[in-house]
């Protein structure tokens, strides 16, 4: 029998906790029986929300934490201070060994704070990214850094492109990922310094599948898998994606109910349109992983419900399975020999 995948939650993190926390890590051990959930909160509310289920309880078990970051807090302060947080209390599960990871919707600058200085980096991984998988026209991509290192160096990016390609290929299953840097231009001589110097770098890296520069307009197209570029520009466009297509839904929605006419179309196209449009519903990627930490650390949108969360736990089975960790580390070792 496979041995169990454990899971750290920060049920007390997000806009919706911990009613939709508790609510997505039941979906998760319901539909996976290699996982087991520690909820990590007030032991008292955690539990008064697990009664209202049925769940094998074996599979969740419940840590108590008394305090709880909001997510105006200073991150690092808060870190510090709140030793008994729901988030503290859950990353020291995963550096003590207790879990494998850890998902929470809630302080993204205390879950990045808390991953380096608790959990810890991977001896030489310069910085961990933040990188949501984001929906294309021919599957997904991996979007590496969205949010976690704003003012990224050549170095830095390098190495996101060799993380971002462990992950695509092991997790999600696509041999020798295409990777592409994320500029203004398809020519190499375009980009500013940082895209500029990190261009010809990428190109002679000989265990990655790099293909160039990638303009915005061509990654829902599924031009390329990895889509490396530093924090801001991560986060803008995982902002924008994120608003287009809900924008798009709503306005989709709206127009189906103008007439007689488009409300008769509207019950024709349901089936086939409620399945592209699902394709494009960020929740079903589950989180965000931070990676080349020694654990797994993923964060979660601050309003997931239900569903992301169970996502994000489960994919933290095929992480923790795949030994992506350990993969990385030999990239990584590759690199400085």
């Amino acid at each position: 029998m496979a041995e169990m995948v454990k899971v750290a939650v920060d049920a007390m993190g997000g806009d919706n906790a911990p009613v939709e926390i508790v609510k997505g890590a039941i979906d998760a051990v319901n539909e996976a029986a290699q996982v087991k959930v520690f909820l990590v909160g007030q032991e008292d509310v955690v539990k008064q929300e697990l009664s209202k289920y049925t769940y094998n309880q074996e599979q969740i078990e419940v840590v108590n934490a008394t305090e709880v970051i909001e997510t105006a807090e200073p991150p690092v302060m808060a870190i510090r201070r709140k030793k008994d947080s729901s988030i503290v209390v859950a990353m020291n599960l995963v550096k003590d060994g207790t879990c494998d990871a850890y998902v929470s919707a809630g302080s993204t600058g205390a879950t990045l704070v808390g991953g380096q200085v608790i959990v810890g980096r991977i001896k030489g991984v310069e910085r961990p990214p933040l990188a949501p998988l984001i929906p294309t026209e021919t599957g997904c991509a991996l979007l590496i850094d969205c949010g976690a290192n704003v003012d990224a160096r050549p170095s830095h990016l390098i190495q996101f492109a060799k993380m971002g390609s462990v992950y695509m290929e092991h997790v999600v299953g696509i041999k020798n990922p295409k990777v592409a840097i994320v500029n203004n231009g398809a020519e190499e001589e375009k980009g500013n310094a940082l895209v500029k110097e990190t261009f010809p770098l990428l190109k002679n890296c000989p265990d990655i599948n790099f293909i160039g520069s990638i303009e915005a307009i061509d990654i829902p197209s599924g031009y390329a898998d990895v889509i490396v570029c530093e924090a801001f520009v991560g986060n803008v466009i995982l902002k924008l994606y994120e608003g287009v297509g809900g924008t798009l839904i709503k306005m989709v929605k709206q127009g189906m109910m103008t007439s007689l006419r488009s409300k008769i179309g509207a019950l024709l196209v349901k089936p086939a349109l409620k399945q592209t449009l699902k394709a494009f519903d960020l929740e079903q990627y589950g989180g965000a992983p931070l990676l080349g930490l020694n654990g797994l650390v993923v964060k979660t949108h601050g309003s997931s419900k239900a569903v992301e969360i169970k996502n994000s736990i489960l994919q933290c089975i095929t992480f923790t399975e795949q030994n992506i960790n350990e993969k990385i580390k030999e990239k990584i070792t590759m690199e400085e020999k």
